[in-house]
């Protein structure tokens, strides 16, 4: 049981988040074995499917704290969040996995922008050198050319997705119940996974690897993943969390070479250390963006 002490420790959920990334990092390898042998809204539908009724079968008794708001809250966090993965499985299959890498990390950049936008969020001169750098760390990690076509443009819908998910979840992750909101999450991605994978007719995992990949993905990168970022965003600034999510492609990075037989060049190097650069920067930077806790509702 988590102490009250270790809940509200700021330091606690930057290093769980960075954890998350690292999860997030080490499945690609194993993904993109398993999306060759299985559609890949499919696949997606089985894992979030998966691991939403793994939540529900642990925790069964949280389902009695559903209400209006959480319902509200949780199912337009869910829309945003499938309409990131969605758009980004469809331009991935019109443009490169490098560009595809680096048009989704722009979250960093619109997550600011949204926050300013749409909440009139001030961000500091601070933040947005780290969104800076962590910018320049992805195209070094992720770019070997680039132009601007319907795969791309399907891209950016995805990172424009994932940064509302983000925002979203700073503003109201700290008003729920975090296992709850996330159950309710999953839930709602599960759903749009369902209606694209239905309507060219499902596929099952076809054999026991893409069944282990489903798993490994649906209980580690997903269930545990998002319950561990709902209650990590609800102690940090939208901004910060976005900065720290850029570590995903620099894992990425790291176990394609260490397991998928990549080489190592002077640009990953190079690109990694922006984006650490910039993870540094925001850690060490002035905290007022930092969200108020308030006490969760029950």
């Amino acid at each position: 049981m988590l102490t009250e002490r270790f809940r509200r420790s700021t330091s606690a959920a930057t290093i769980a988040l960075v954890g998350v990334t690292l999860v997030w990092g080490s499945t690609f390898v194993v993904m993109k074995a398993a999306i060759a042998r299985q559609p890949e809204a499919d696949f997606l539908a089985t894992r979030f499917t998966l691991a939403t009724v793994c939540m529900i079968l642990v925790r069964p008794q949280v389902l009695r704290r559903l209400n209006k708001r959480i319902i509200f809250h949780g199912s337009l966090l869910g829309l945003a969040l499938g309409l990131g993965y969605i758009s980004q499985i469809y331009g991935l299959r019109v443009t490169s996995a490098a560009v595809s890498g680096f048009i989704t990390g722009m979250f960093v950049v619109f997550t600011p922008l949204i926050g300013a936008v749409i909440l009139r969020r001030r961000v500091d001169g601070w933040t947005w050198l780290a969104v800076a750098l962590a910018t320049i760390g992805l195209a070094l990690l992720s770019l070997h050319g680039f132009s601007v076509g319907r795969g791309e443009t399907l891209t950016l819908l995805c990172a424009l997705g994932f940064a509302l998910h983000i925002v979203g979840l700073g503003e109201w992750s700290a008003l729920h119940d975090s296992y709850l909101i996330a159950i309710i999450q999953l839930a709602m991605v599960s759903v749009l996974c369902w209606i694209v994978a239905l309507s060219h007719g499902y596929h099952a995992p076809p054999d026991h690897r893409v069944w282990g990949a489903v798993i490994l993905t649906a209980i580690f990168a997903t269930a545990i993943a998002f319950l561990i970022q709902t209650w990590a965003q609800s102690l940090m600034a939208p901004t910060r969390a976005a900065v720290i999510m850029t570590m995903e492609p620099v894992f990425a990075g790291f176990f394609a070479v260490l397991l998928g037989g990549e080489r190592l060049t002077a640009k990953i190097i190079l690109g990694g250390g922006f984006v650490i650069a910039a993870m540094y920067l925001v850690e060490l930077g002035p905290k007022s963006t930092l969200p108020v806790v308030p006490h969760l509702e029950s």
